[in-house]
């Protein structure tokens, strides 16, 4: 019946009664902080182009992980700047290199915290693509090997899950072989499945000195008109092995994030990318709105179109509050 036996309001008058019947709800479990790590001691830097985001040494970002885990935060996902880069990368897999180290001294000092490593190639190459490349191309057999490396040197050093961000295609299976191979089986791989070649990446590729020196990522990563595409990326990557799916960015493809919902029975993941963080920071800081509630309503979008756990650098900040 409609109006005025139906009154929608009834329900909204209060935050008792909002609450008691609201639909989604974000919690601290849902969250995942990003970290950059870089070399040295004592170093927390903070980034221009992220409000309140900070590159950490070693020492530090230990410190950093203890903050989140104390806040209820229960995973975290590292990014290393190695002070030395490459055309191989070969940073990546180095045992003592700086994702290794740090995710040593987390899951030393944090044993209950879940460490996840980014497994990519852009961070360590000096030309800043994320595989090996044959002249200007990025030669992407030749890649698979290098990222597998640099799953299991992750893995030796204390990683929980694997995240490759690369969007080689066969790098999953590739992956999931080389960690079986070497005792590893119950080592979790998190797929950037669905990673568009998005503007929002900016501020984190100043972030991780990650921005290519020449051409883009357009040839690997995902075209942003594409929607149906992104479904056979994730059934791909489900069939090489992957056991967590994320689509990357989110706000801005959440249809892709609800398509996938609907379509996978698996646990499902959405970056909130550091543009999308950044431009919501950018405002708030400019007095255009109120930052605070524009991020949780921001993240609330990404639960309730089907995230399981969300990425972002809001992460601890939201766990205060919740």
């Amino acid at each position: 019946m409609g109006f005025p036996v139906t009154r929608m309001r009834r329900l909204r008058r209060t935050e008792t009664l909002r609450g008691m019947v609201r639909e989604h709800r974000l919690a601290r479990e849902d969250l995942i902080l990003p970290l950059f790590v870089v070399e040295g001691v004592g170093i927390r830097a903070p980034i221009a182009s992220m409000p309140g985001v900070h590159r950490h040494s070693v020492d530090q970002v230990v410190q950093e992980a203890k903050r989140v885990a104390d806040l209820g935060v229960p995973a975290v996902i590292l990014f290393g700047i190695p002070s030395h880069k490459d055309a191989r990368g070969t940073g990546a897999d180095d045992p003592d290199g700086i994702v290794q180290k740090a995710c040593r001294a987390i899951v030393d000092s944090l044993p209950s915290l879940c460490v996840i490593t980014d497994v990519c190639l852009c961070e360590y190459t000096d030309h800043g693509h994320c595989g090996l490349l044959d002249g200007e191309e990025v030669d992407n057999d030749a890649s698979l090997e290098r990222l597998a490396r640099t799953a299991v040197s992750h893995a030796r050093a204390g990683a929980s899950i694997v995240a490759p961000s690369d969007m080689m295609d066969g790098r999953v299976a590739a992956i999931r072989r080389e960690l079986d191979a070497n005792g590893y089986q119950d080592v979790a791989i998190l797929a950037y499945a669905a990673k568009y070649a998005s503007a929002f990446y900016g501020p984190f590729r100043e972030a991780a000195e990650s921005t290519p020196e020449f051409g883009d990522r357009r040839g690997y990563q995902m075209d942003p008109p594409n929607r149906r595409e992104a479904l056979r990326e994730m059934r791909l990557d489900l069939e090489e092995g992957a056991d967590i799916l994320m689509v990357k960015p989110a706000m801005a493809y959440l249809d892709i994030l609800a398509d996938a919902r609907r379509t996978f029975d698996v646990p499902l993941a959405a970056y909130q990318v550091s543009g999308e963080y950044s431009m919501i920071k950018a405002a708030g800081e400019r007095g255009w709105l109120d930052a605070d509630r524009a991020m949780e309503e921001a993240l609330i979008s990404i639960k309730r179109a089907g995230a399981d756990l969300i990425l972002t650098y809001a992460a601890a900040d939201l766990a205060e509050k919740l």
